[in-house]
């Protein structure tokens, strides 16, 4: 467990690169990221590729607002294993005044691609709470 809060903390991310452009988070395959057959589930990649989505396309956007996912579609294409180290990198497609488009890649550590998607976020008119971007962007 990373310290961080909510999922992202139960899910191990560890969040290793963090700017405006590119976010870039690990973490390692466990027995808590299995389904009942043995293998890592598929929403976990989902989990992980909007939340490093998300982080990215609210440092991009800043105190403007808040940023919300609206679609998350995540292709599978490789099996991962307990161990493997798995490096999720969040990359801007689109960004405009309403609305982001961010392309996310799951790779091994030997950089075999093990799954791929798109999310979209929306920027919403709210205010921001102060400590929201306080661990991202210290």
């Amino acid at each position: 467990m990373t310290d961080l809060r909510g999922l992202d903390g139960l899910l191990g991310v560890e969040h290793v690169e963090v700017t405006a452009d590119r976010v870039v988070v690990c973490f390692t395959i466990g027995p808590e990221h299995l389904q009942p057959f043995g293998i890592p589930h598929g929403g976990v990649y989902c989990a992980v590729h909007e939340s490093t989505a998300s982080v990215a396309g609210q440092v991009w956007l800043g105190t403007k607002g808040v940023v919300v996912g609206t679609n998350n579609s995540t292709d599978f294409i490789r099996q991962a294993a307990v161990g493997d180290v798995i490096t999720v990198t969040a990359t801007p497609i689109h960004r405009g005044r309403s609305q982001q488009l961010w392309h996310v890649d799951s790779r091994l550590q030997d950089g075999k691609l093990i799954a791929q998607g798109q999310v979209r976020l929306a920027n919403l008119d709210q205010e921001l709470p102060p400590e929201a971007l306080a661990h991202f962007t210290t």
